[in-house]
């Protein structure tokens, strides 16, 4: 009688045990990718090149990217692109339709984002070096890095869980934009016209210069020095964490309490 009263005393404690044990966060997306950046085929850019390093842990994103190459004193905006219908790949020659836009002259001679979309996808993250990094940050350039060669890391911008999977899982493409195609040395209308995703800028500023597949796995670590944890990115697991301890320590306690007066009712 007596041990199947201490059956029946522990058993609630073992059971609230293993609920606190399972009540952690559920799993998300953790890796790492990089991405070697290469000029787009066609584009005046030749010898230009960059790096993208991009680390997940559940759906905080950290990056570091650095170009080198591009046109000086000018913004480059700069995006990962995905599409659950794209190739996620990088463009080649033959994705440039040749359809000229508005005010384009020699549209062969220009290759556009709208182009290359069904390579890489939509923008799904806009790198950006402050504030938000959604895709509506997408023309922000008063946000991006500015001049031929540049390197900058954060680690504090959300993807959505899908963003997440897509990067871990290698399907994710890192752009950089900004073309001189006439070579005055600024972004002008020139022959390529106004852009196709903003008629207030020039097609030159948004058109792609540089592109990679982010590689899965491929980055050993982010550099020294470079990617500050955004505030608050690993605070839910350190919380559940905590909680975890506490409830089993009071488990314990509680569990020790029941021992101790079954002892004492016993004696």
């Amino acid at each position: 009688m007596k041990t199947t009263t201490r059956a029946l005393l522990t058993a609630p404690a073992l059971g609230l045990t293993a609920l606190l044990i399972s009540a952690g966060p559920a799993a998300a997306a953790d890796g790492t990718a990089s991405a070697s950046l290469q000029p787009i085929a066609g584009q005046p850019v030749q010898g230009a090149s960059g790096q993208g390093m991009v680390e997940i842990s559940g759906t905080n994103l950290s990056f570091t990217l650095a170009a080198q190459g591009l046109l000086a004193d000018a913004p480059h905006a700069a995006h990962i692109h995905f599409g659950a219908d794209a190739r996620n790949e990088c463009p080649g020659a033959s994705d440039n339709n040749a359809a000229a836009l508005s005010g384009e002259t020699n549209p062969h001679e220009h290759f556009t984002t709208t182009e290359g979309a069904p390579a890489y996808g939509e923008i799904v993250v806009s790198l950006t070096k402050t504030g938000d990094a959604s895709p509506q940050s997408g023309l922000a350039v008063d946000r991006f890095a500015v001049g031929s060669e540049f390197e900058y890391s954060r680690g504090d911008a959300q993807v959505t869980p899908a963003v997440a999977d897509a990067i871990v899982a290698g399907k994710a493409v890192v752009v950089v934009h900004g073309v001189d195609y006439d070579g005055d040395g600024t972004y002008s209308a020139g022959e390529r016209g106004m852009s196709d995703l903003d008629p207030k800028l020039p097609g030159e500023a948004t058109d792609p210069a540089l592109c990679g597949v982010l590689n899965a796995g491929q980055m050993g670590s982010m550099p020294n020095g470079g990617v500050d944890a955004g505030a608050g990115s690993t605070t839910g697991v350190e919380n559940a964490g905590l909680m975890a301890v506490g409830g089993l320590a009071a488990v314990g306690g509680a569990a020790l309490l029941v021992h101790r007066r079954r002892t004492s009712t016993d004696s």
